[in-house]
């Protein structure tokens, strides 16, 4: 191996070993535990996958999981077919259909204050070690389910309540107080290029 070679594989070395100092220091100082509120936002794909990737992460630990699904409705899922029919999990989609769909703003609200009345009585219940509700932020963009009602749940849920919530245009204040936020960015989209969507993919 040449001087340069060496030089250059203890450099990195010691990165590592910086890096490796520095993120157990971290998980050192991270030393408490309690439920987490997690929003994906935002107008790329993949809001909704990222969340049902955390149900099954919580079903792997044995844990207690509500889904309810906002907007989503007029159309079977891939998700639907496979968690419905899970022990630990209970699933309802309450939504029927995206707004442009129905374009009937009383019957979206309808629909969505008995979405938003069982994900209530869930967020109350310690029995759910996770709650997913999916698309909620649409609801909330569109003001069929109000948010002070949403933000004073989500402080009153149990302590070890995870809860997941999914959807473009997440209000500015569910925002600040969630604890993890992704925003998820258009790079690409096959739609735009005249591609259905496709099982397994977006359904």
């Amino acid at each position: 191996m040449s001087e340069d070679s060496t030089t250059t594989t203890d450099t990195r070395r010691a990165e590592a070993e910086r890096t490796k100092r520095l993120v157990d220091a971290r998980i050192a100082r991270a030393s408490e535990d309690r439920g987490v509120i997690v929003v994906h936002t935002g107008k790329g794909k993949g809001k909704s996958s990222a969340g049902f990737g955390m149900v099954a992460r919580a079903l792997g630990h044995g844990m207690r999981v509500g889904v309810v699904q906002f907007i989503k409705g007029a159309y079977a899922t891939g998700e639907e077919a496979f968690f419905r029919g899970i022990d630990g999990v209970d699933y309802h989609v309450m939504g029927e259909g995206f707004t442009w769909e129905t374009q009937d703003p009383e019957r979206d609200t309808a629909a969505a204050t008995a979405a938003w009345e069982r994900a209530a009585a869930m967020l109350a219940d310690p029995a759910y070690g996770l709650v997913l509700l999916d698309e909620l932020n649409i609801a909330l963009d569109k003001d069929y389910v109000p948010l002070p009602a949403v933000l004073e749940a989500l402080s009153a849920r149990p302590e070890m309540q995870h809860v997941v919530i999914t959807g473009r245009n997440a209000p500015d204040t569910l925002v600040e107080a969630a604890d993890t936020v992704s925003w998820h960015k258009v790079v690409k989209h096959a739609f735009k290029a005249g591609v259905r969507a496709q099982k397994g993919v977006e359904l």
